[in-house]
């Protein structure tokens, strides 16, 4: 698709204007229809406050009626669009990206009335209405009142009811929000189950700090503040929440991969999904334990398509995304809050728990890349060629190669696995300066 990613639109702030938000609500109507109600909410970059009150006017343009929780994380977004009355949510993020960027990730009701992401066809007629742009006159919205407390309600309810019975009292918790969506309920649900918490990046108003030098994506500040403080495991979520990775109580992280692993044994599942993404360790882990394992195409809509269609309980990515049993999309709160009950319960640290899994040694690199060299990797005889000659160069390490274009921003992603650390980080670089030298 040309303007829809693997995580919805995203791209740089000043591309969504009036008008681009406008075709969106009308390919959105061409869709569902011009009975839809619609949610709004966003994460704290400064660009979420101005194109919310930009879908708000297209919404009024339209005769939409519409409600706006304003920030708001994405799975609480996503959670609570239906048991507000809501057909449609719009949710403003460009997740983990830097503040220049944003994003827009639409939600609809999908079986027994939890929240999934827009259908392929949805988002083709939404394509379809931006390559067929139209002028409207746009009316100006009435003052409406703040769904804001409302819907943090909900959603905190929805978190609460994973831990009945639970103490968290002889936890000494890290926590690194971002400064992005999550900031908005931070440490809440774990102080009232009795951890203390420390908290950093926790600014939930719109401006520039989301992402930066802070959250999953830059985890030094939590490493650093979990060693210094001595404390049990620190968190890190993203800007706009719907993933996690965290901090054992040495300083080293445990990424998604391991999270899947804690809580399929913690909660005895005997199937898992993951992506192309994942770490040799996990995938020899269910080998060793007899679990059933899906691989799928990188993106969380598609490890959660896998697990509806093959009954699979869990399932995420390395980066944090984790769907829960019960739960449509990934969600960083809850996969925090059930590690955590996960550590409380078991009496084991979280490197102990991490410990089931054996992580191969992994590279990843980036490189700079436009569109159109992105879809070179599919197209050109010579790239392929290279490609190929790499995946055999780290064979002799045992390994194995991923390259593909990032379906959120403009860069090429190289991953390599293997069992000599040395050897495949020699042969990723190798690899990014020959494609560099080639695109």
């Amino acid at each position: 698709m040309k303007y829809f990613g693997t995580d919805g639109i995203r791209q740089k702030a000043d591309q969504f204007t009036p008008d681009f938000l406008t075709n969106i609500i009308k390919g959105l109507i061409d869709y569902t229809g011009d009975n839809v109600k619609v949610l709004i909410g966003g994460d704290t970059r400064e660009s979420t406050e101005w194109i919310l009150a930009d879908l708000e006017t297209a919404l009024e343009t339209f005769g939409i009626e519409y409600g706006n929780v304003g920030v708001l994380p994405t799975p609480a977004i996503n959670y609570c669009f239906t048991k507000m009355g809501f057909d449609i949510a719009i949710d403003v993020t460009a997740s983990h990206n830097p503040y220049t960027d944003n994003g827009i990730k639409i939600f609809e009701r999908g079986p027994h009335d939890t929240g999934i992401k827009l259908s392929e066809k949805g988002r083709q007629t939404i394509e379809n209405a931006l390559d067929n742009p139209q002028t409207y006159s746009a009316v100006s919205p009435s003052i409406r009142e703040s769904l804001h407390e409302d819907a943090i309600d909900i959603y905190k309810d929805h978190l609460r009811e994973h831990l009945k019975g639970i103490d968290f009292s002889n936890l000494h918790i890290g926590m690194d929000c971002a400064n992005g969506a999550t900031s908005t309920i931070n440490k809440t649900v774990f102080e009232e189950f009795g951890a203390k918490v420390e908290l950093i990046n926790a600014d939930d108003s719109y401006g520039t700090k989301i992402n930066h030098n802070c959250g999953s994506t830059h985890l030094e500040q939590l490493q650093n503040l979990v060693k210094s403080n001595k404390l049990d495991y620190g968190i890190a979520f993203d800007g706009d929440g719907d993933r996690v990775l965290m901090i054992d109580e040495n300083g080293e992280i445990v990424d998604g991969d391991q999270i899947i692993a804690i809580l399929a044994n913690y909660l005895h599942l005997d199937s898992i999904a993951v992506t192309v993404m994942a770490n040799q360790g996990i995938l020899n882990w269910t080998k060793n334990h007899k679990i059933k394992l899906e691989i799928t195409p990188v993106g969380d809509s598609n490890v959660a398509a896998a697990m509806r269609e093959k009954h699979i309980a869990i399932g995420g990515e390395q980066s944090g995304h984790i769907i829960l049993p019960g739960e449509a999309t990934g969600d960083g709160m809850l996969t925090a809050l059930i590690v955590t009950k996960a550590i409380a319960t078991t009496g084991k640290s979280l490197s102990k728990l991490a410990s089931i899994i054996t992580k191969y040694p992994q590279v990843n690199l980036t490189l700079d890349a436009t569109p159109a060299q992105k879809s070179s990797l599919a197209t050109s005889n010579v790239v392929k060629d290279i490609l190929a000659q790499f995946r055999e160069k780290v064979k002799s390490a045992n390994g194995r190669l991923l390259v593909r274009p990032s379906g959120t921003e403009n860069l090429i992603r190289i991953t390599m696995w293997g069992d000599d650390k040395a050897k495949i980080t020699t042969l990723a670089e190798e690899l990014k300066t020959k494609l560099g030298e080639i695109l």
